[in-house]
């Protein structure tokens, strides 16, 4: 958004184009690419579960979350007391499950042990996918991972603004690995 013609003009001597990862470098629709289960829980399940409990989030990972379930063929259940802690995750009541969904330092400040998932999360990160935690009835019961396309023309440009000699940074609110991960396919 450019405010007058001085400040367009003054782009050409910016040494570092900062662009937004959501909806800029990717096509801005987040899917569910991955769901991993831990103990009892089926992954129609675990669907369900996150699902009924994501269709109150405002979070844009949110709304992959509420498609997949749905995709699964579950019947979203009403979920009581649903919470949203920003930068953590949400959380709620459904029947007589608890449910939390979010990052991994949400399940560490509940007091939850992520055990094997961790290794599972890292993955995923690796693979350039934001890597959510489930836990039903204070046990981590998964992790379910959401990957955002990059647009076919990204890396062409990126390409081209360090052929001006430019330096390319990405602004995102995924964890650094899921980051380092698209930062590295893009150039």
């Amino acid at each position: 958004l450019f405010r007058n013609g001085v400040a367009l003009q003054g782009v050409g001597q910016a040494d570092v184009v900062a662009l937004d990862k959501t909806g800029t470098l990717t096509k801005g629709r987040p899917e569910v690419t991955d769901v991993v289960t831990a103990g009892d829980v089926d992954e129609r399940t675990l669907l369900t579960l996150v699902g009924a409990v994501e269709a109150d989030s405002e979070h844009p990972i949110a709304g992959a979350m509420v498609a997949a379930a749905r995709a699964s063929g579950g019947e979203l259940p009403r979920v009581e007391g649903f919470e949203a802690t920003p930068g953590y995750g949400v959380a709620g009541r459904i029947e007589d499950r608890s449910v939390q969904v979010g990052a991994g330092r949400y399940l560490q400040r509940l007091g939850i042990d992520v055990g094997g998932l961790a290794g599972v999360a890292l993955r995923l990160s690796d693979e350039g996918k934001t890597a959510v935690y489930v836990a039903v009835d204070g046990r981590a019961a998964g992790v379910i991972a959401v990957a955002d396309a990059l647009k076919p023309s990204s890396a062409e440009a990126v390409a081209a603004l360090h052929a001006l000699g430019k330096r390319v940074a990405m602004i995102t609110g995924d964890d650094a690995r899921t980051a380092r991960a698209i930062a590295a396919k893009l150039g």
